[in-house]
C-alpha cells in the first residue's frame, strides 16, 4: 500500500496530465465522430437534393416542350385556319371583281372608279390586316406558351421536396390550361368586326392621297403598309389593339367567382398575358416584327411583278390579292411565321420571359 502511495505520490502530475490527454482525446474523437456523421448526411441531403432538382428539371422541360408542341401543331393551326376564313368571309373583294368584270361596256366612268376605289381600300385592309394578325397571334401564342412554363417551373419547385413526379403534381388544371390555350380563338370570333373598322380606317388614311394611276415602287409599298400599320397602331388609346387578341380586362373580371379555383386559375393567367402584352417591350417586339413581315412581303410581290421599276395602283390590286394565300399558310409552311421565330430581338424576349420567374 505505501507502495501504491508513494508511485501515487511521485508521479500524480504525470498520471492526471496523462488522463486529462486521453479524456481530452476521446472527447475531440466523440465530438469528430458527430461532426463527421453530420457532414456526412448534408452531403447525402445535398445530393438528394440536386438528384430531386435534376428530376424536376427534366420533367418540367418535358412538359413544357409538350406544351409547345401542343401549341405548335394544335393551338397555332387551328387558330391560324378559323383566322383566314374570317377574314376571307368579312372582306368580300370578289364580289366588286365580279361587277367590275362584269360590268365591262355597261357601267359609267363614274360607277366603275367607285367601284376601284372600293377594291383597292378592301384589298390593302385585307392585305395588312392579314399580316397584322398572322404577326400578332403568332405572337399572342407564345406568350400564352411562355407564361404556362413559368407556372409550371413555380408549382414544380415548390413540389421540391415530395418525390411526386409532375403528372401527379397536377400543376395546372388540363381543362383550364385548354381553356387557356383556345383564348387564342378570341382575335377570329370576337375581335375581328372592330379590327377590320379601325384597320380600314387607317388605310383610308394613308391612301387617300393615292390615285389608281399613280406608280408605285418597291420603296414606296413599303412605307405604304408600315404606314398604315404605324397609324393603326398609334390611333386610339395605348395598348387599344390588346382588346383585339383577347377579352378585355373587365369582361374577364366579371366571370371571376372566388369559390371557384379553376376560373381563378385562368382569370390569373389571362391578366398575366395582358400584363404582357401591355408592356413597352412587348410592344417593340410586336412593332419589328410587323416591320419586317412587312419588308418581307413586298420584297415577295417584287419577284412576281415589275414593281422594282415601278407599277401602277391599280395594276398592284390584283397582285395583292395574290399574296393572300402566302400570307395565311399554314403554320409549318409560312415563311412570315419563320421570320418571327428567328428574329433575335423575338428571340431573346421570349428567353427573359420565360426566365424571369414572379415569386
Amino acid at each position: 500500500m505505501d507502495l501504491v502511495r508513494g508511485f501515487w505520490s511521485k508521479h500524480r502530475r504525470k498520471i492526471l496530465v496523462t488522463t486529462s490527454c486521453l479524456g481530452s482525446g476521446y472527447l475531440l474523437y466523440k465530438l469528430y465522430n458527430v461532426h463527421t456523421r453530420k457532414l456526412a448526411d448534408l452531403e447525402r441531403e445535398l445530393a438528394n437534393e440536386r438528384e430531386n432538382d435534376n428530376i424536376i428539371k427534366t420533367q418540367m422541360k418535358a412538359h413544357f416542350e409538350n406544351i409547345q408542341m401542343i401549341a405548335d401543331t394544335t393551338t397555332l393551326p387551328h387558330a391560324m385556319h378559323h383566322l383566314s376564313s374570317r377574314i376571307v368571309e368579312e372582306i368580300d373583294v370578289s364580289s366588286i371583281m365580279d361587277k367590275l368584270s362584269k360590268g365591262r361596256g355597261i357601267l359609267i366612268p363614274s360607277e366603275k372608279l367607285q367601284l376601284w376605289n372600293e377594291l383597292k381600300i378592301l384589298s390593302f385592309t385585307r392585305m395588312v390586316l392579314s399580316l397584322w394578325s398572322v404577326t400578332m397571334l403568332s405572337l399572342y401564342i407564345r406568350v400564352q406558351v411562355n407564361i404556362l412554363g413559368r407556372h409550371l417551373y413555380i408549382d414544380t419547385a415548390r413540389g421540391l421536396g415530395s418525390s411526386h413526379l409532375l403528372e401527379e403534381l397536377d400543376l395546372i388544371d388540363r381543362d383550364d390550361e385548354q381553356k387557356f390555350l383556345t383564348s387564342a380563338d378570341f382575335l377570329g370570333t370576337n375581335g375581328m368586326p372592330s379590327l377590320i373598322s379601325n384597320m380600314q380606317s387607317a388605310v383610308k388614311e394613308v391612301l387617300k392621297g393615292k390615285q389608281l394611276k399613280d406608280v408605285l415602287t418597291t420603296r414606296v409599298l413599303q412605307e405604304t403598309v408600315i404606314r398604315i400599320l404605324d397609324v393603326f397602331m398609334s390611333t386610339g388609346r395605348p395598348h387599344h389593339w390588346v382588346d383585339y387578341l383577347m377579352m378585355s380586362q373587365d369582361t374577364t373580371t366579371t366571370d371571376v367567382s372566388s369559390s371557384d379555383a379553376t376560373v381563378t386559375k385562368f382569370h390569373q393567367l389571362i391578366t398575366e398575358t395582358r400584363e404582357v402584352l401591355t408592356s413597352n417591350d412587348f410592344t417593340n417586339v410586336a412593332e419589328i416584327s410587323l416591320k419586317s413581315c412587312a419588308v418581307a412581303l413586298v420584297e415577295e410581290m417584287e419577284k412576281q411583278t415589275g414593281l422594282a421599276t415601278g407599277l401602277q395602283l391599280a395594276k398592284l390590286i390584283p397582285q395583292i390579292e395574290k399574296t393572300m394565300p402566302e400570307i395565311s399558310a399554314e403554320p409549318d409552311k409560312n415563311r412570315f411565321l419563320q421570320l418571327i421565330r428567328d428574329l433575335p430581338e423575338v428571340q431573346l424576349f421570349f428567353t427573359l420571359l420565360y426566365a424571369n420567374m414572379p415569386q
